[in-house]
């Protein structure tokens, strides 16, 4: 949709020109179009950013090693705090241009319910709502590597005790990390460096999802705050159709009213014709019984 849109309006304006729109109306909104596809830029890159780091969790269900798990613990705290960045520059972007916008709406033709008003508007709520999804998806993501990293927990404990844990083990190993702990059967019965590995690698994914979810949380912000923008823009949006509809419920009237004034003025001809013939024929058969010829 947005892409539609800023084809259609800048087709417009190489057609129509400063003569139309003004030369500061014109370059003002060359930059907000550049801006615009920078920002769908930084969402191209978030999106592939999301796709590493699935795979990168994906990977990681299959993976015991501590060394890879480091590994992949690294890659993935790159990709969360890139994403962030790129979370971040897009938020202060996007309430740049709605700033942008208000300031538009002073310059001649540009006012609210304006085309380019209208234009504007709904191109940065359409950037906001694709910022808003992106973010839900790393919710859902967030979710999903919270409780899958439960199973994992869950997994290891019984490989090594050949126990299933309860609900308050799983619990606090996931809250403070600390296996050794809550191993010191296994240990016991199998010897300290049987063990130490799977010890290692708890507490590798442990640490790991920490730092994803603070870096998450950090993003679920900026979602709240991109919701925000978002319904700013849709009310707006809201209120430009209103005015639209008002508009049009105004020209249909006045299109109405001028179809009935026509009609009304056809008919008027019609009868002052008509009365005209019948006053010629009158006039004639007065004319022609008095026979003024004839005298």
């Amino acid at each position: 949709m947005n892409n539609l849109l800023s084809k259609s309006f800048a087709q417009h304006r190489s057609s129509s020109g400063d003569i139309e729109m003004g030369g500061d109306v014109g370059a003002n909104l060359d930059k907000f179009f550049e801006d615009v596809e920078k920002i769908k830029e930084d969402l191209k890159e978030i999106e592939e950013l999301q796709r590493k780091l699935r795979a990168a969790h994906e990977e990681s269900k299959t993976v015991h090693k501590v060394g890879v798990v480091k590994a992949l613990r690294s890659r993935m705290d790159q990709d969360v705090n890139q994403t962030l960045k790129k979370a971040k520059h897009i938020k202060n972007c996007l309430q740049a241009l709605d700033k942008s916008n208000e300031e538009s709406r002073s310059l001649p033709d540009c006012g609210p319910g304006s085309s380019t008003d209208r234009t504007r508007t709904s191109v940065v709520g359409g950037l906001g709502k694709q910022l808003k999804d992106k973010m839900e998806e790393f919710q859902e993501l967030r979710s999903k590597i919270n409780q899958e990293y439960k199973e994992t927990v869950e997994r290891r404990y019984f490989t090594v005790t050949g126990e299933n844990p309860d609900e308050k083990t799983v619990d606090l190993l996931i809250s403070s990390g600390e296996s050794e702990t809550f191993l010191q059967k296994a240990i016991q019965q199998q010897g300290r460096g049987q063990i130490l590995d799977t010890i290692a690698e708890i507490q590798e994914r442990h640490d790991a999802v920490k730092d994803i979810e603070r870096s998450l949380m950090e993003l679920h912000q900026i979602f709240l705050d991109i919701a925000v923008l978002v319904q700013h823009q849709g009310g707006l949006i809201d209120d430009i159709e209103a005015n639209v509809d008002r508009a049009n419920s105004f020209v249909q009237r006045g299109t109405t009213q001028l179809q009935e004034a026509r009609k009304k003025q056809k008919n008027t001809r019609k009868w002052t014709c008509f009365a005209i013939i019948l006053l010629l024929i009158i006039i004639l058969v007065i004319v022609l019984s008095i026979r003024p010829w004839s005298r």
